[in-house]
């Protein structure tokens, strides 16, 4: 459910979640991560009335890709779970620290995430852990 290659499948399992959250239905330990991300983002909700987002497409020079910027704090969060890099969750806890909450820590994490996987899908190439590293050392002695 949660793992697809089919992109309207994936994006209806946010509709789905958000649907349930705000029928205030149960959710499973998965649901409520996704449901406490769709949450964090209310200039997202407008979008989950529509189901026409299911199939838009969303070009970077113009727009975040709502989906994308949504699976990326999922992503980070289970990064710092499993504290994969080591240094992560140091430079999380220190972000969170000088931001005052997690959600901009995130943010600023994220900056160094995508910057790792577009340089992978630009050299075709994969992810390079090494560079995420240095990008997150940075965060954490600026």
């Amino acid at each position: 459910m949660f793992y697809s290659n089919d992109r309207t499948k994936l994006r209806r399992t946010y509709f789905e979640i958000w649907q349930k959250t705000i029928s205030k239905m149960p959710l499973e330990p998965m649901e409520q991560l996704i449901s406490q991300v769709i949450s964090e983002h209310p200039e997202y909700h407008v979008m989950f009335a529509n189901e026409a987002a299911l199939h838009k497409e969303f070009f970077a020079e113009n727009e975040v890709n709502p989906f994308m910027h949504m699976g990326l704090h999922l992503g980070i969060r289970e990064q710092i779970a499993t504290n994969r890099p080591a240094i992560l969750a140091r430079c999380y806890q220190a972000l969170c620290k000088k931001h005052g909450n997690s959600h901009d820590a995130e943010h600023q994490i994220m900056d160094c995430l995508t910057e790792m996987l577009w340089t992978a899908q630009q050299n075709n190439s994969a992810p390079d852990e090494q560079n995420y590293i240095n990008c997150l050392t940075k965060l954490l002695n600026s």
